[in-house]
């Protein structure tokens, strides 16, 4: 009886030790925490499901920003400094009182749009007691 050769499995194209290898090479363009981290975190080299964690993960820190790329809070930042550079104390003060006053009229329609802001809390205590003396009660009238 003749045997069924299996179907050699695939990741992206890869076989399993191509994507071993693919993991090892690209591992090793990564920093040192990034490797350590993946090391802490459980990421291995060996076993179908984890090689292909791996290379998910090695992925991800490569297409993540680098950290010499500044973010997108610090480019803002950045610019409200060089905004700010150029701006007498007049038009800074005259700039804030109009950004107050934006900041009102927006409080104001969120507030009636949303205007239940009362918090309800159960107190399931008082009707515990509530109940163990109602049992308390019957007990004693026995």
């Amino acid at each position: 009886m003749a045997t069924k050769k299996s179907q050699k499995r695939l990741f992206s194209g890869m076989g399993y030790r191509d994507v071993q290898r693919s993991n090892s090479s690209r591992k090793h363009t990564l920093s040192k925490a990034q490797q350590i981290w993946l090391k802490d975190n459980g990421y291995r080299n060996v076993g179908w499901e984890n090689i292909i964690q791996l290379y998910q993960k090695i992925n991800d820190f490569l297409s993540g920003s680098d950290s010499d790329e500044p973010t997108l809070e610090e480019l803002f930042l950045k610019a409200d400094q060089i905004g700010s550079k150029y701006q007498t104390p007049d038009e800074r003060a005259a700039f804030d009182q109009a950004l107050q006053t934006e900041v009102a009229a927006i409080s104001e329609v969120i507030d009636t749009q949303f205007s239940d802001t009362e918090s309800e809390f159960v107190d399931f205590s008082k009707s515990s007691h509530s109940f163990m003396n109602q049992n308390t009660k019957k007990k004693r009238k026995k």
